[in-house]
């Protein structure tokens, strides 16, 4: 009996209910799910909740969330948000969705870097985030692309889990073929995109920046030149992270191997809060009791956003002990079918995997399975590589557990439940249909 991916489909049925049916709010539906998925462990069920609300306070990416929202705060109330806009405006103001372009190409340069889905949306939106809502985009619809966005972190080489696929298929495959192939892939996903932030503009009737707010270029550096200094808090721990400037420290520094342990989630928000302090230390409060109400303005931000996420990895752990994963091996496995409906399946199956779990996760699960089970019925190995790569890079924009929903929540002041619904439409099944046609061979990649 398929308990874990039983577990699964109750666990996204009882927040569906309870929110949408009920009308209850997100927070009560996450808590309520998490005790639901943690009863399908029977007698149980009283450890593997203990277990998985003590094991999600070991997870980078909740720490990452709260850190980012902290972040976003202490660069609006420093007055230093204004002035960064008004030098991405006057840069690219003229051009209407211009904060969301420059996140889709940001997203791209970055997710080829990091691999991470959850590092890829908080690097880039930490900024295209908040100019997004400033120049007319509505919070959700700002997490949304950014959390979309962040699925380029693990959709363009190199990435762990392009590391991890080539692994699973040995002598099938070369590093330059799959390289190539899931480039080419990654640029299909980035085009749709592109086109999707055309369309959003026109929907929403997004408007060019106003007159008012496009000064000259030279003029806005002269008035906010210094709030660029807090830009280095993003570019630093990815310069030393991946890289030349990365290769060079791991071999030629005593720092070594070491310098793979840095987080860009755990150092960009530090790094950035740090500076943002520093250089907007005019605007900060002074004596104990203006600083408590100015870090009380905060809570609410945290209380949202910090409980949904919590409970949504716990679950997501309990689901991995309950055998998630084992399950997917199982249903590949267990079924003889034609390519299409192979592919199919696969689809769907690598996608529910990697919802509550990450794209590296997922695939180091279930990878070598649905490799083998696509090769099976006649995908070609390169094909059946990035198609299954591209599923799993849904992971960002996958509900209810994405880490990247919750930080681009985060950055935007978003409800996170509102941005459920469209990714699925406008990212994960679309994104499905991109893996799904390269392995039927429709759509052409390069290998």
């Amino acid at each position: 009996m398929p308990t874990g991916l039983i577990a699964l489909g109750a666990f996204i049925a009882v927040i569906i209910v309870w929110n949408v049916a009920f009308k209850r709010n997100m927070g009560e539906a996450m808590l309520l799910g998490l005790l639901v998925t943690a009863a399908f462990a029977g007698t149980s069920a009283p450890q593997a909740l203990l277990t998985g609300l003590r094991d999600a306070l070991d997870q980078e990416v909740l720490y990452a969330a709260l850190a980012f929202v902290f972040m976003a705060y202490v660069v609006d109330r420093t007055g230093l948000i204004h002035k960064l806009l008004a030098i991405l405006n006057s840069l690219v103001g003229r051009v209407r969705g211009g904060p969301a372009l420059v996140d889709t190409a940001g997203s791209a340069v970055m997710g080829s870097l990091s691999g991470s889905n959850s590092g890829n949306t908080a690097a880039t939106g930490a900024f295209t985030g908040p100019w997004m809502v400033r120049t007319g985009w509505s919070p959700e619809r700002s997490a949304t692309v950014l959390a979309g966005n962040g699925g380029l972190g693990a959709a363009l080489p190199p990435s762990a889990s392009m590391v991890i696929m080539i692994g699973f298929a040995g002598s099938l495959v070369t590093t330059g073929e799959i390289y190539l192939a899931l480039l080419c892939a990654g640029l299909y996903q980035v085009l749709w995109r592109a086109l999707l932030v055309i369309y959003f503009v026109r929907r929403d009737k997004i408007q060019r920046a106003s007159a008012e707010d496009l000064q000259p270029l030279r003029r806005a550096l002269r008035d906010g030149g210094t709030a660029l200094i807090i830009v280095l808090g993003a570019i630093v721990p990815i310069a030393i992270t991946v890289g030349p400037v990365a290769d060079f420290l791991t071999a030629s520094s005593p720092l070594g191997d070491s310098i793979g342990d840095i987080s860009i989630l755990t150092w960009i928000p530090i790094l950035v809060t740090g500076l943002a302090l520093l250089v907007g230390r005019r605007s900060l409060p002074s004596g104990a009791r203006a600083w408590g109400d100015w870090l009380s303005e905060a809570m609410p931000r945290f209380t949202t956003i910090g409980a949904l996420l919590f409970f949504a990895v716990a679950a997501s752990e309990v689901l991995s002990g309950l055998g998630l994963a084992d399950d997917i091996d199982t249903i590949l496995a267990g079924y003889q079918l034609n390519k299409y409906v192979m592919v199919l399946l696969v689809a769907v199956l690598v996608a529910v995997v990697a919802g509550p779990l990450s794209s590296t996760a997922t695939l180091t699960a279930v990878g070598q399975v649905s490799l083998f089970a696509l090769i099976s019925v006649g995908v070609d190995p390169v094909l059946a590589v990035t198609a299954i790569l591209v599923f799993a890079s849904t992971e960002g924009a996958s509900p209810p557990s994405s880490g990247s929903i919750f930080v681009a929540a985060g950055l935007t002041g978003a409800k996170p439940e509102k941005t459920f619904v469209p990714l699925i439409v406008f990212y994960m099944v679309p994104i499905l249909a991109i893996g799904c046609l390269i392995a039927w061979g429709v759509l052409p990649v390069v290998y």
